[in-house]
């Protein structure tokens, strides 16, 4: 018999069931606990591979106004989130949004989270194959799905289109990479690189491969081998340590992938097993996008950084946030969404545009939308309208591009104003003229749990406290070199620890660095290998790593956005729970 969340809620709030029972239905329907306490709750909306339709921007735009802030937040995992939502309105929320055929189940607790994809599949120049249709299927087979509910910790999902790794495959529990391989009669098979076991968080750990290719037939019953593996021998006891790449410590990589594969053996010869291609991959196909007519990339992933050159702002934009190169002329702009925020207005507006345009919209992976199946004669109208709603910044996913977590805003467990420091480092950028440089990432964590992916950016920060003539201040450990793509993960070393509100000179020193001395066509990570790396580029700004006495430079002793002296809260986490 189905539990009916409003019934439920409400014995809560009398209260006849205890908290403890509560948390788990709560997390497992995506209403997660703040850092503020009582019924203020976050509501996370899973935005499967970030393709979202235009009655569901204007639900979400609805929900903003009228039970949250004004405004939602768009996350690194695709998903849509709304804070400060009372309790006794979370039922409410949650008809509204399965209404506009959205759903916030499993976005928290022990589940199989938002499944994540390349927000460009289907429209790369680089793909494989289009991984759209088999995000959409993986997605749909295991919401509800018994072994969804209670694993040892979340599980999460990711696809990418081609090496590339654009949905960021290779440090999650189940990442897919699409890869050919050629068959004796000279053809080529279009297929699947799987990898495992990867995370980040305090102790990061790239996925790894399980096979050298998996065929399309034997992806949806592989990705059920590994989740049940990990039910079945994932940590319960301990959920510090509960998370899949864990029992790559505790019983080694070969063995995990031997039972996975000992499994899948077995599930395919399961009676409920419904054995083929998915039905969505049926029907839709996932044949590539294929490359331009004429070869040219332009603004694809992988391509060189780009250099903005123009003075006119609409050319600017047409420069940094337009990619080409499908074979039948598709083109793609982003829009620019700051700290990954939009107000109820914005989304109101984007969905008017995805109509009147007719057009394909996805969320990135670095907080801001792509809005595909444009052409050439939509562009100046598109930037006109976007213009109009403070969206069409350009350099959306260039270096004033900061991705940052909540932080101490709303979080149990950070320590630091995360958004304030993307906040003043994108002001930084602009006032040193750096704003547009391209080929360098700025992420910020405002603990070292990784929500805001310090551990695989350029530039990574995680929050901390520390402490300075006897009073706790405000601090970030600064990584360098931090990277994705060609099928490996490159976790960021460390650089140097810094004062949060001296930060941001450090970033504006690095890019500055990175922008005079880097050859053409170079990448981040192949000009800090050549400066001596992230210790030696770090050394270079130790004299920032400076703590006056608190009366000569009492700033420095509050944090981004607060008013009273630093202190470090941290609260009991629906994060380990």
């Amino acid at each position: 018999m189905a539990i009916d969340v409003s019934e439920l809620t409400g014995r809560v709030l009398d209260p006849e069931i205890e908290e403890d029972v509560f948390r788990v239905f709560r997390l497992n329907q995506g209403i997660y606990g703040q850092r503020q306490g009582g019924h203020h709750q976050m509501v996370r909306v899973k935005i499967p591979y970030g393709r979202i339709e235009p009655d569901q921007l204007e639900v979400l735009g609805f929900i903003a106004e009228t039970y949250s802030r004004g405004w939602g937040h768009l996350t690194t995992r695709q998903n849509a989130q709304f804070h400060f939502v009372p309790l006794e309105q979370t039922p409410t929320v949650l008809r509204l949004l399965a209404a506009a055929g959205l759903t916030s189940r499993e976005a928290c607790g022990d589940t199989v989270r938002n499944v994540v994809g390349c927000h460009l599949a289907g429209a790369c120049p680089l793909e494989v194959l289009d991984i759209t249709p088999w995000a959409e299927a993986t997605a749909r087979y295991f919401l509800r799905s018994p072994y969804a509910q209670r694993l040892p910790r979340k599980f999460k999902i990711n696809f990418s289109g081609c090496a590339t790794d654009c949905g960021q495959a290779m440090f999650n529990d189940f990442g897919v990479i699409g890869v050919s391989r050629p068959l004796p009669d000279g053809t080529v098979e279009p297929g699947f690189r799987v990898v495992i076991a990867g995370g980040l968080g305090a102790n990061p750990h790239p996925a790894q491969a399980l096979e050298e290719f998996t065929s399309r037939e034997d992806l949806l019953p592989t990705i059920e081998a590994a989740l049940r593996t990990f039910d079945h021998y994932g940590n319960r006891d301990n959920k510090l340590r509960a998370r899949m790449k864990w029992l790559v410590d505790t019983m080694g990589i070969d063995e995990l992938r031997q039972r996975i594969l000992k499994e899948r053996r077995l599930l395919r010869a399961a009676s409920g097993w419904p054995g083929g291609l998915p039905e969505q991959v049926v029907e839709h196909g996932d044949a590539p996008a294929g490359l331009a007519s004429d070869g040219v990339l332009s603004g694809a992933p992988g391509t060189s950084p780009v250099r903005l050159l123009a003075t006119d702002p609409y050319q600017r934009w047409l420069e940094a946030n337009v990619v080409r190169g499908r074979a039948n002329g598709t083109i793609s702009a982003y829009a620019s969404c700051t700290l990954g925020d939009i107000t109820a207005e914005q989304f109101r507006a984007l969905a008017a545009i995805q109509r009147d345009f007719v057009l394909d919209v996805r969320i990135t992976s670095r907080q801001n939308l792509v809005l595909r199946d444009l052409t050439d004669a939509d562009l100046r109208g598109l930037y006109d309208r976007l213009s109009e709603i403070g969206m069409a910044q350009p350099g959306a996913e260039l270096s004033r591009d900061v991705v940052a977590c909540p932080g101490a805003d709303t979080c149990n467990l950070a320590v630091t104003q995360s958004r304030g420091l993307a906040s003043d480092i994108g002001r930084a950028l602009d006032e040193a003229g750096l704003s547009d440089v391209g080929g360098v990432k700025v992420n910020i964590s405002g603990c070292t749990n990784s929500c805001g992916q310090h551990h695989i950016s350029d530039i990574g920060f995680y929050g901390l406290e520390r402490r300075a003539h006897g009073r706790a201040a405000p601090g970030y450990q600064m990584l360098l070199g931090g990277g994705l793509g060609a099928m490996q993960v490159d976790f960021g070393n460390k650089a140097v620890k810094l004062p949060a509100k001296r930060a941001a000179e450090a970033v504006v020193r690095v890019v500055g660095r990175f922008a005079g001395e880097r050859e053409a066509g170079e990448a981040f990570a192949t000009w800090l290998a050549r400066s001596g790396g992230a210790a030696a580029v770090g050394a270079g700004l130790k004299d920032l790593d400076d703590f006056p006495a608190p009366d000569l430079a009492p700033d420095l002793y509050v944090d981004f956005d607060e008013t009273g002296p630093y202190v470090a809260e941290v609260g009991e986490s629906e994060c380990a729970t």
